[in-house]
């Protein structure tokens, strides 16, 4: 299991691996909390939310869910940790830089996957 500080340096060292011109207009910035958060539409307490992208009337920002991220993830080695961790930076930045150009292939794509997920558990 990974503290809440161990991850927080994790999306550090990866925020800051990645280039400037990514995080423009992320006027909030991005934060991660210790708590987790069900998806809405989970139906078996098995869908939680990692990251969520918003935008406000004082700003755009990231939060990470620390408690969804060690539910889902806190069993694997390190190195796949990271890279869970970089997956989801790059989703929630996606989320961020799509919305900037008017595109909404992303939210698209998710919609698609809690689909497939209400399919799977047969909703």
């Amino acid at each position: 299991m990974y503290t809440f500080e161990e991850c927080g340096e994790m999306f550090d060292e990866i925020a800051d691996s990645y280039p400037y011109e990514l995080y423009r207009e992320l006027s909030g910035g991005m934060r991660i909390v210790p708590e987790s958060k069900l998806h809405p539409k989970a139906v078996a307490k098995d869908l939680y939310i990692l990251g969520e992208y918003h935008r406000t009337s004082i700003g755009k920002y990231i939060i990470f869910y620390y408690g969804s991220i060690v539910k889902i993830y806190g069993h694997l080695p390190r190195e796949q940790f990271y890279e869970k961790l970089r997956g989801i930076l790059s989703h929630e930045l996606r989320h961020h830089n799509e919305y900037l150009a008017g595109c909404d292939d992303l939210i698209l794509y998710d919609n698609r996957c809690i689909g497939d997920y209400l399919i799977r558990k047969g909703k």
